[in-house]
């Protein structure tokens, strides 16, 4: 991809699914990475993969904390650019999957849903602003083919992911005159720990992934991989022209109805 090598990158939620899958991603391409995750352990374990794949441990900065919280976020960009001394990408990655019909979601949950997923997404973006405009940088948002059509049990998580395809388009002609591009990748399924967490058994994950070849025309779930790439493209300088866009990496799914 043009022009990423020795860019600095934020990505947050960077210790597991997409997000590490990114970090590795963008290390191969040679970017500088400041990596955000809850799970030390498991951040540890993509800056060794981030290494592996040939990035030099000094082009990467860990740094641990919440994304709904405000102080957290605030340090999170400050460490960055303290750091890096610039930013030139923000990836707001991090995300939760809770699940439950409408009907027995509990105020809290719907909240803490929101928080994660939308309100994150807010705070960085206004954050990291200041210091995007001095770089002409980008911003990739991680929504979900969620965001674009609906689905039982994760009302919630659709209506978030909703949120930030349109959050996403309104920061796009914001941000626009600064030289501020913004866009979002909105995957299907990905084979990730995502649904795991949410509760998901390994039985009925497995059952998931095998029922995925009929949900998606492409007939499979997607790999974090294929997110990546399309990250970096819109990250990068083959994008120029794009932003405000919602790209699916969705394999079909998006085009499919039930029949």
């Amino acid at each position: 991809m043009s022009g990423l090598k020795d860019k600095v990158v934020l990505i947050t939620g960077a210790s597991s699914g997409i997000g590490a899958g990114t970090a590795i991603y963008f290390a191969k391409l040679g970017s500088c990475l400041a990596l955000n995750g809850r799970n030390e352990d498991n951040l540890k374990a993509v800056v060794k993969q981030c290494v592996d794949a040939g990035l030099s441990s000094e082009k990467i900065f860990t740094v641990l904390g919440p994304v709904e919280d405000e102080l957290s976020c605030k340090k999170i960009i400050e460490e960055t650019v303290k750091y890096f001394g610039r930013l030139d990408c923000l990836i707001n990655n991090a995300g939760i999957l809770i699940t439950g019909s409408f009907e027995a979601m509990s105020v809290e949950d719907f909240d803490k849903q929101m928080n994660v997923n939308v309100r994150s997404v807010f705070l960085f973006t206004k954050l990291a602003t200041p210091h995007l405009k001095k770089t002409k940088g980008t911003i990739v948002n991680v929504s979900s083919v969620a965001g674009l059509r609906s689905f039982p049990n994760i009302a919630a998580y659709c209506t978030s992911k909703a949120a930030v395809d349109q959050m996403t388009r309104c920061t796009a002609l914001d941000l626009a005159p600064y030289g501020i591009r913004v866009n979002a990748v909105n995957p299907g399924v990905i084979v990730t720990d995502i649904h795991k967490r949410a509760g998901m058994s390994e039985k009925d994950y497995a059952e998931f992934i095998e029922h995925s070849k009929s949900t998606h025309a492409l007939g499979r779930a997607g790999t974090v991989d294929e997110v990546a790439k399309c990250i970096a493209f819109l990250a990068s300088e083959d994008s120029s022209f794009t932003t405000g866009e919602t790209v699916t990496v969705d394999g079909g799914r998006h085009a499919m109805c039930a029949r």
